[in-house]
């Protein structure tokens, strides 16, 4: 059996504004957010966890956005079709 053709809904401009969100996202964690959470007093120390912290979570929200992608297009086709 062969499968429909699907469309693929990654484009250079999608990924543009993912990468865009995504390091906005860790820009303002990293700079923001974390350091008064480091229990440090060390200026590196509060660095390397914030940033390494920052990063973790920089890659949960990408998978988020990703998530969100999917379920709008979904239901936009759903309502399409209902």
């Amino acid at each position: 059996m062969s499968s429909p053709a699907k469309s693929s809904s990654v484009t250079p401009v999608s990924l543009a504004v993912d990468a865009a969100l995504v390091l906005a996202f860790f820009a303002f964690f990293f700079l923001k957010v974390l350091p008064s959470h480091v229990p440090s007093n060390d200026p590196k120390m509060v660095k390397l966890w914030a940033g390494l912290t920052a990063a973790c979570m920089s890659g949960v929200f990408w998978l988020c956005i990703q998530m969100f992608r999917v379920v709008l297009r979904a239901q936009r086709e759903a309502g399409r079709q209902g």
